[in-house]
């Protein structure tokens, strides 16, 4: 199998779509923990900035490595984040808004950490929607400029982890760092 096949790819996108399956599984068996909603909250955050991560470092491990075969995941990794950030932000419009669009309005408008991580969706939606093939050719050059919206959105992310969490920040600076 070539590293960057199209085999290769679903193998890639199959294992990304892993801790999905694991978050259905424990849904379903009732084993989330005391405050499942923020179980899933968390987990889906975390998924969408690892895989923003690693769509990024495709790149320079190339580069590094002379392995051109990466370049094709770069696209799975980045629509496995915005699947994840998709999960998450309807994960706290269902479960802490419960669909309540006034409230959400509210929130972005009140809370700094809600509307930096707003914003990075919203970053990340053009890039999800742009990124076949198609879009490639049509877009030319300015393809690669709107998609160098991912270098801000992974800024937000980091940004939104750090001001969301309650006690220790090391894990989203270790992920800014990254």
């Amino acid at each position: 199998m070539k590293l960057g096949g199209r085999n290769a790819r679903w193998l890639v996108a199959g294992i990304g779509l892993i801790p999905f399956v694991a978050l259905c599984v424990a849904a379903a068996t009732g084993s989330l923990g005391a405050d499942p909603p923020e179980k899933i909250l968390n987990e889906t955050g975390e998924w969408a900035l690892r895989t923003l991560i690693l769509s990024l470092a495709i790149t320079p491990v190339r580069r590094w490595t002379g392995l051109s075969g990466l370049a094709p995941h770069r696209r799975t990794f980045g629509l496995l984040a915005y699947f994840y950030a998709s999960l998450h932000f309807s994960s706290y419009l269902v479960f802490d808004l419960g669909f309540d669009w006034g409230e959400l309005g509210h929130s972005i408008a009140e809370r700094p950490y809600i509307t930096v991580g707003f914003a990075t969706w919203l970053m990340l939606t053009p890039l999800a929607l742009t990124s076949t093939r198609r879009a490639i050719r049509r877009w030319g050059r300015r393809w690669t400029v709107l998609h160098r919206l991912a270098y801000g959105a992974v800024c937000g992310a980091v940004i939104h982890f750090l001001w969301s969490v309650k006690a220790d920040p090391t894990e989203p600076l270790i992920y800014g760092g990254l």
